[in-house]
């Protein structure tokens, strides 16, 4: 959520009025996340979040809305896009395809507690059952197919060890993902980059008790969507909120199985899964750190966090990890 093209007031307020939404009141650029241009909008009737879209084409983004409005209407806790008064999910500012959501309530945590991932656990075993009538489909466009694209020519501009890493590792995810056991694994539309800042949260004091307990705000920023394993999913939330947290991986697993029991599979497949997750946002961040894009407020994220998230997951000990 960088700021890849700045927007005008004049910009701001000429989209906001293709929507029944009142009028602009600020407009404020969010510095966090490397994909597209994201703004908070402040109206005379709310506050929303505009999205404008640097890679993902008009053709594509039907999916990514679509997943959303179909997430909230199964009562899942998402930012979904708001229709527009012709009662389209997409529109154009500054020459960019753009969507427009209502600000969920909360900030996301980043030291969470057992009670905060027992709430993404449940939250996402939620998600998952609730696409199994969602037909539209779109590839995890970081998936295999792109760590063999971009990779060769990255190995170019990275040190040996990385290199050797990196090299060994994509060879141990292609017979992966050429495995019955991977094959055998349940699919479906997933977030994909399920991260503590992508989750929100509010604190509230339980009556008769000054205990402040998380409450879910929701779920924001699907735009790395896809149809990929339910497992994967798992795993890309488990390496964030749980490394190094035995007690937090507990509580996420224990609550997403209370909901989506583990498939003989998912069992079976659930340590190498953490390095296919581990190694996906570890050849992204490579990549945006060797091939940096022009921004206002960006600044590439270390690929260090998941060389070591890898490292740790092709551990022995990492390898004998079970589910509950």
């Amino acid at each position: 959520m960088a700021v890849f093209t700045p927007v005008s007031p004049a910009a701001a307020e000429s989209f906001l009025g293709s929507y029944d939404l009142g009028e602009l009141v600020s407009l404020k650029g969010i510095a966090a996340g490397i994909e597209n241009s994201n703004f908070f909008i402040t109206s005379t009737r709310g506050e929303f979040v505009l999205t404008l879209f640097e890679r993902l084409s008009a053709e594509q983004l039907p999916y990514y809305l679509g997943l959303m409005r179909h997430l909230e209407s199964r009562s899942v806790a998402c930012a979904a896009p708001l229709p527009n008064r012709e009662g389209k999910l997409l529109g154009h500012c500054e020459g960019k395809p753009a969507a427009l959501v209502r600000r969920l309530k909360g900030s996301d945590v980043s030291d969470p507690t057992p009670e905060h991932c027992a709430l993404v656990g449940a939250e996402l075993a939620k998600s998952h059952l609730a696409v199994v009538d969602f037909e539209m489909r779109q590839p995890n466009l970081r998936g295999l197919a792109w760590w063999q694209q971009v990779l060769p020519d990255l190995w170019s501009r990275m040190p040996a060890e990385m290199v050797r890493l990196t090299q060994d590792e994509l060879q141990a995810q292609q017979g992966f993902h050429q495995s019955p056991g991977y094959l055998g694994l349940a699919q479906g539309a997933v977030h994909a980059d399920l991260f503590r800042d992508n989750v929100l949260f509010e604190q509230r004091t339980i009556e008769a008790s000054s205990h402040a307990s998380p409450v879910l705000g929701g779920f924001i920023d699907y735009y790395f969507a896809g149809n990929d394993a339910f497992l994967f999913d798992l795993a890309v939330a488990y390496n964030d909120w749980a490394h190094e947290k035995p007690e937090n991986g507990q509580a996420m697993l224990s609550a997403y199985a209370g909901l989506k029991p583990f498939s003989p599979h998912e069992r079976q497949a659930w340590a190498m899964m953490r390095r296919t997750a581990a190694f996906r946002f570890l050849v992204s961040r490579l990549y945006d750190w060797y091939r940096p894009r022009p921004a206002e407020m960006l600044t590439a994220k270390d690929p260090a966090y998941f060389e070591a998230i890898l490292n740790h997951c092709r551990s022995s000990e990492a390898m004998r990890e079970c589910l509950p």
